[in-house]
């Protein structure tokens, strides 16, 4: 069976925006309940200014206890905005860093306060550093379906910007919905060119189901052949900096539509549910789509799925 990997985003992109700041512990505890129902891949955490993103202040803190608490070192993950937030997560054991490049100058100015130029050179640079360190770095294109301030951007923009980072030397391109605004047959129009160009490998997505086109895009993605997603557990999350971002694809939804396509995931659907009541209860929020009401009432052993779909 074809391996998928998923990549969980819950504990950086998923909390960044809470309106409440989860204690350290309670972040560790979470790690631990996804790590349990087997999502090996887990982006953790930001090494961005406390200033910006207080959710993320605690990213030396919780890193130290992440890699106290675990073996699988080469599963976790964490974004860095700029060479200082690298510099300070290679204090860590961490063997992969995301960076992001937003796709025009207004969303770049609101989230990096740099021009989309700058914030290219400062990928690049990154990029550079990540070849010479042995540190994979995946580079998302945020706002790559649609800018939160200036809308639709050129089909041809966006595979320039990608392509440019490719060249590069990114070890991944990961196109981000930031906002829930792409649909199917732009997914199509973009993944086509690079697929041609860089492979499938090289390339992931990141999806927000804003208008719950998530699972409709990443089933095109599956059938060209990509196997990397981001996704949060039970929906959670959002971009502080781009209005109208809301949850991203829930971890459970899109477990479930790859194996009903035949692809593994690895992912324990019983024990991902107590990983979505945990982060409920610690957020407050109301958490999981359809899947995992069905879990909910129809599924003893949620783990167990049967091979032709509901019945």
């Amino acid at each position: 069976m074809d391996q998928v990997v998923i990549n969980e985003v819950g504990l950086r992109d998923g909390l960044q925006n809470q309106p409440t700041l989860l204690a350290t512990a309670d972040k560790l505890r979470l790690a631990l309940a996804l790590q349990k129902a087997g999502l090996d891949h887990l982006e953790v955490t930001s090494f961005v200014s406390p200033r910006a993103i207080p959710q993320m202040a605690d990213a030396d803190e919780l890193s130290h206890a992440l890699f106290a608490a675990s073996t699988r070192h080469q599963d976790y993950a964490a974004l860095v905005p700029n060479l200082r937030g690298y510099e300070r997560a290679l204090r860590h054991p961490y063997r992969e860093l995301s960076v992001v490049v937003a796709s025009t100058d207004s969303f770049n100015r609101h989230n990096l306060n740099k021009s989309l130029p700058e914030a290219l050179d400062g990928a690049l640079t990154l990029i550079g550093c990540a070849r010479e360190d042995g540190v994979r770095l995946r580079v998302h294109l945020s706002g790559a379906m649609g800018c939160p301030y200036d809308g639709a951007q050129p089909i041809r923009h966006i595979l320039d910007l990608a392509e440019t980072l490719l060249a590069a030397g990114a070890d991944e391109l990961v196109l981000s919905d930031t906002i829930g605004s792409g649909h199917p047959r732009l997914a199509r129009a973009l993944l086509l060119p690079l697929i041609e160009g860089f492979g499938v490998d090289r390339l992931g997505l990141h999806l927000h189901d804003t208008r719950g086109l998530a699972l409709p895009i990443a089933l095109v993605a599956i059938d060209l052949g990509l196997r990397r997603f981001d996704a949060s557990v039970g929906g959670l999350g959002g971009c502080p900096y781009a209005p109208g971002a809301t949850g991203n694809v829930a971890t459970e939804s899109l477990v479930y539509l790859c194996e009903r396509e035949g692809l593994r995931t690895g992912v324990d659907l019983e024990a991902l549910q107590e990983a979505i009541a945990l982060a409920a209860s610690l957020t407050a929020q109301n958490l999981g789509g359809p899947v995992s009401r069905w879990l909910q009432h129809r599924c003893p052993v949620a783990g167990a799925l049967p091979a032709g779909g509901l019945s």
